[in-house]
């Protein structure tokens, strides 16, 4: 097996575990409701589709996924946020762990409104790397942990399909430069860091287009 897919899987596995865990009560959808209208609303939309490439579609997106990127956002104790974002910071600087569980569970809850390719040529491409990795780099297919439809795996692996080809393109370079570090055990970090300006927009692109 892929030494990459193989680490994948039990960090997911993991995951799996930790939310099960972590997550025994039920989260509160109309306390999610309200945080998202109060807080979320200006940059995301009160249903969690996003009216802007810049901050990523949330509705419909796996809670856990969610929770976990919140989390992600906020200084523990002394050490800083593993993912460092100085508006998102401020966002969930007030928010305590049922409040954030809250708000995944209502987002996920929401129904999404797909973004779309609009590049046939960058989409193909995207579509090798999806479905088969780029052998010669080294570089995984992202079917291998978001699924061939990108519907992404509940508790392990985030949903793409239909998201912002904008903002999937940015987190990809986030992840080749080093800036995006939140990614268990550095898989996607490995993998972006192998892929050029063109091939980050073409998976993007390709992302953005399945349904």
């Amino acid at each position: 097996m892929n030494r990459m897919l193989a680490m994948a899987l039990a960090m997911g596995l993991l995951w799996t575990a930790q939310a099960a865990a972590q997550g025994a009560a039920k989260p509160d959808l109309a306390s999610g409701e309200k945080i998202a209208k109060q807080v979320c609303a200006a940059c995301h939309a009160a249903d969690g589709n996003s009216p802007t490439p810049v901050n990523p579609k949330l509705a419909g997106q796996f809670a856990a996924y969610l929770h976990k990127q919140l989390v992600s956002f906020k200084p523990q104790g002394a050490k800083k946020a593993a993912r460092e974002n100085p508006v998102m910071a401020s966002m969930v600087a007030a928010l305590s762990d049922p409040d954030m569980r809250a708000l995944a569970a209502y987002y996920e809850s929401q129904t999404l409104r797909p973004a779309a390719a609009s590049d046939k040529d960058l989409a193909a491409l995207g579509q090798e790397i999806w479905r088969g990795g780029i052998a010669e780099k080294g570089v995984p297919a992202c079917a291998g942990c978001h699924g061939p439809d990108g519907a992404g795996i509940p508790g392990q692996y985030p949903r793409l399909s239909g998201q912002f080809p904008q903002y999937l393109e940015a987190q990809l370079r986030l992840f080749r430069d080093g800036a995006r570090a939140n990614d268990p055990s550095g898989m996607m970090r490995g993998a972006a860091a192998r892929l050029s300006d063109r091939e980050i927009r073409a998976a993007a692109e390709y992302a953005a287009g399945l349904r």
